[in-house]
C-alpha cells in the first residue's frame, strides 16, 4: 500500500465531508426530487413508482463493486463520481425548462443514482484501506452524522429555500436554482478532495478470465448456504415495510390540499417539519438506540427497537384522521416518527452484522444483505403511490402500521445472539 502526504494529515479534513456527499446526491434523489415533482404537479403514484425505480442503483451496486475494486487509486475514482453527480444535478435544473421535463428529469435523476451508488463503493474503500482499525473505530460515529447532516441540509436547507423562492420566481425556477446549488456543493467539494484526499493505492490484480463472474458467483451460492438465509432474507425484505412508504407519501402528504386529504403545508413549512425538526429527531433516536441495545442486548431489545420502529407510524394516520392546521402540532408528530425510525433502524442493521458474522465473505455478504434491505425499500415505495390513490390517505396510513404485523411474527423464529456483531463495512446508506 501506498499513501502520499494527505494520509499524515488528520482524518477530519477529509472523513466529515466525503460522508456528506455520500448522503447529499442520495437524498436529492430519494426526498427533494419527489417534492420537487410533486410542486410540478406530477401524481403521487408516478412520483414513487419512478424515484422508487431509482433506487434499484443502491439494491444492485455490490454486483460492480468487484469492479470498481479493480482501480489503483480510490481518490480518483471518489472524486470522479463526485464530478458526475455534479453535471447530472446541474442537467436536471437545466431539464426543469423542457416541454417534456419529466422523462429527461428521471433519466437525469438515474445517472446521479447510479453515480452515488458506485461513489458509496468508492469512499468505503478509500475510508478502509486509508486507516488504520483504531481510525476507524474513532470515526465511525461520524459517518451517519455527516450522513444525515446532508439530509438537514438538503430537507431542512434546500426545502426551505425553495418554497421561499417558489412565491417570487417561480416553481420551475426556484428548483433549478436548488439543484443547481447542490451541484455547485458537489462540485466544490470534489475540487476539495483534490487536495485533501489521501491518495491510497493498493496493488490491483488484474482479473483472470471468470474471475471476476466466478468470486462473485461463489459469494452469491456461500450467501444462499448460510443457515437460516430465507429467514433472514424476509425479515430484512419486510423490516422497512411501513417506514418506506412513510418516507415516500409522507412529505407529499403533508404538502397536498386538504381538500383531497392532505395537510395543505406550503413547500417551506414542509422542510421545517420534515427536513429539521425530522432529521434531528432522527438524530437523536439513532443515538440513543445505540445506549438502548448495548444495555439490553440485541436479542432483548429487537421487540423494542420493532415496536419503535412502526408504532410511531400512527401519528400519520391520527394527522391524515384529524388534518391539524399548527405547524408546531405537525412538527411534533413528525419527529415522534422519525424518532421512531432512527431508534428502531439500529436493528436490522445490528440483525444483518450478526447474521453474516464468521462467514467467509463477510463483507461482500454483508453488502448483499444491505441490497436485500435496499430492495424492500424501493418494492414498498414503488408500489406506495399506487396503494395511496386507491385507498386514500387514512386507509392508507393505517395499512401501513398493519404492516408491521409480518416483521413480529418473524420475531418469533429468528435467531439473535446478544454478543457484540463484526465491525462491517462504514457504508451509512440508510
Amino acid at each position: 500500500m501506498g499513501t502520499t502526504a494527505a494520509a499524515t494529515r488528520s482524518p477530519a479534513t477529509w472523513v466529515l465531508s466525503l460522508y456528506f456527499l455520500q448522503g447529499l446526491p442520495f437524498f436529492m434523489v430519494n426526498v427533494v426530487a419527489g417534492l420537487m415533482l410533486k410542486s410540478m404537479g406530477v401524481p403521487n403514484e408516478e412520483i414513487t413508482r419512478w424515484t422508487g425505480l431509482l433506487g434499484l442503483a443502491w439494491v444492485f451496486k455490490p454486483l460492480w463493486s468487484p469492479i470498481l475494486e479493480l482501480a489503483p487509486s480510490k481518490k480518483w475514482l471518489v472524486i470522479a463520481f463526485q464530478g458526475l453527480g455534479a453535471v447530472a444535478l446541474t442537467l436536471v435544473a437545466l431539464s426543469l425548462h423542457l416541454p417534456h421535463f419529466f422523462v429527461a428529469c428521471i433519466a437525469l435523476l438515474a445517472v446521479v443514482s447510479i453515480a452515488s451508488a458506485s461513489h458509496d463503493i468508492a469512499c468505503d474503500g478509500l475510508y478502509i484501506a486509508t486507516l488504520s482499525a483504531k481510525q476507524r473505530a474513532i470515526w465511525a460515529g461520524w459517518l451517519g452524522a455527516c450522513f444525515n447532516g446532508a439530509k438537514l441540509f438538503a430537507m431542512g436547507g434546500l426545502v426551505i429555500l425553495a418554497g421561499y423562492l417558489e412565491g417570487r420566481i417561480g416553481v420551475i425556477g426556484a428548483w433549478a436554482t436548488v439543484f443547481v446549488l447542490a451541484a455547485a456543493v458537489m462540485g466544490i467539494l470534489a475540487a476539495y478532495h483534490v487536495w485533501a484526499l489521501p491518495d491510497t493505492r493498493e496493488a490491483a490484480t488484474a482479473p483472470t478470465e471468470g474471475s471476476l463472474g466466478g468470486t462473485l458467483g461463489e459469494v452469491i451460492r456461500s450467501f444462499f448456504q448460510i443457515k437460516g438465509v430465507w429467514l433472514a432474507i424476509a425479515f430484512i425484505l419486510l423490516f422497512r415495510a411501513g417506514e418506506s412508504q412513510v418516507q415516500a407519501i409522507g412529505p407529499l402528504f403533508l404538502k397536498d390540499a386538504t381538500a383531497v386529504g392532505g395537510l395543505g403545508l406550503g413547500t417551506s413549512e414542509v422542510g421545517w417539519s420534515y427536513g429539521t425538526a425530522g432529521t434531528l429527531a432522527f438524530l437523536a433516536g439513532s443515538v440513543l438506540s445505540g445506549y438502548f441495545t448495548a444495555w439490553l442486548g440485541l436479542r432483548r431489545a429487537m421487540v423494542w427497537l420493532v415496536l419503535a420502529m412502526n408504532v410511531p407510524n400512527l401519528a400519520f394516520y391520527l394527522m391524515a384522521v384529524f388534518q391539524p392546521s399548527a405547524l408546531w402540532v405537525i412538527s411534533a408528530a413528525v419527529s415522534l416518527e422519525t424518532f421512531g425510525y432512527g431508534f428502531g433502524f439500529v436493528a436490522v442493521i445490528l440483525f444483518m452484522m450478526q447474521f453474516v458474522e464468521g462467514s467467509k465473505y463477510q463483507t461482500a455478504h454483508y453488502a448483499l444483505a444491505t441490497g436485500v434491505m435496499a430492495l424492500g425499500y424501493v418494492l414498498f415505495k414503488t408500489l406506495s403511490g399506487d396503494v395511496q390513490q386507491a385507498l386514500g390517505y387514512q386507509n392508507f396510513f393505517l395499512a401501513v402500521v398493519l404492516s408491521a404485523v409480518p416483521v413480529f411474527v418473524l420475531l418469533r423464529w429468528l435467531p439473535i445472539r446478544d454478543e457484540q456483531p463484526a465491525a462491517a463495512t462504514p457504508d451509512a446508506t440508510p
